[in-house]
């Protein structure tokens, strides 16, 4: 069963730091990113993902760890 890409589905051109509640649905309970293999979204926009989540912990709007 393969999975499809949330930003495509959802025609998510631009992927924002700020937009956090969304980028929580990629983050584990202890605050890591999901591989792109368990969450399904495309090479291009895990890049993407991976780019805005560490621009939101740098601003911290996200944690770096969390239990």
């Amino acid at each position: 069963m393969s999975k499809q890409c949330y930003f495509s589905q959802n025609n998510i051109k631009h992927i924002d730091y700020k937009d956090i509640e969304i980028l929580k649905k990629f983050l584990n309970p202890h605050a890591r990113m999901i591989s792109r293999k368990r969450t399904g979204t495309s090479s291009k926009s895990q890049r993407q993902l991976a780019t805005a989540v560490k621009r939101a912990r740098f601003m911290g709007l996200l944690p770096f760890v969390s239990r």
